[in-house]
């Protein structure tokens, strides 16, 4: 699919495997959660502008480079959180929003609680984070929310994804690119990803 990246590095693999499993207690979860994050946060970033300065080590004058983009962390509330930690380790410098949507048990349509975002989104690459892609519909209010704001560039990222909601972002941001560890099966009647890994908020946050 265009504009879908798979993050397929062997560490990420293994990650995910932990994540999936049931028997995986909270407090894992969220560590290893966290550590996928930073892996993650690398390819996602792999094409990051860069400008050219001089530095001096220890022995010499020699050039390297500095981050030139300016970068903004936007997860979806609760369970996108959990991606925060990972991606602030390796972009110290990144402001982070927060945008609080959950999901109609009955309709599967996305309602808005919350949002607070930071100054200058048009000039930064804006980084929106949630676990799961399922239905679509998250992802592609929350896009649509920070487009409104000002936001030019948006990439989505998640752990896993469905082949519908990657479809639904697709179509109402074609301009969104997506970057998730696995693309599974399907939805259930439910609205959960098949295999998936549960409710990433609830074995986050121990709320089961």
């Amino acid at each position: 699919m265009k504009n879908l990246t798979i993050i397929d590095h062997p560490l990420v693999k293994r990650d995910l495997t932990v994540l999936r499993d049931k028997r995986t207690p909270s407090n894992t979860f969220r560590g290893v959660l966290r550590r996928t994050a930073s892996l993650m946060a690398y390819e996602v970033t792999r094409d990051l502008v860069v400008q050219r300065v001089g530095v001096t080590t220890p022995l010499e004058k020699t050039t390297g480079c500095v981050v030139k983009e300016s970068i903004i962390l936007v997860p979806i509330l609760r369970a996108g959180l959990g991606l925060v930690g990972g991606f602030v380790e390796v972009l110290p410098a990144a402001r982070v929003g927060h945008i609080g949507i959950y999901r109609d048990e009955e309709t599967l349509r996305p309602v808005d609680y919350y949002l607070k975002l930071p100054k200058r989104l048009g000039q930064a690459l804006v980084l929106l984070l949630d676990p799961m892609l399922a239905t679509g519909g998250s992802a592609v209010a929350a896009a649509t929310f920070l487009k409104k704001k000002g936001a030019r560039k948006i990439r989505f990222v998640s752990l896993v994804a469905a082949p519908e909601g990657v479809g639904n972002l697709m179509k109402a941001h074609p301009d969104v690119k997506i970057y998730t560890c696995a693309l599974d099966r399907e939805l259930n009647g439910k609205g959960y990803i098949l295999p998936g890994l549960g409710d990433a908020g609830d074995r986050m946050f121990g709320t089961e």
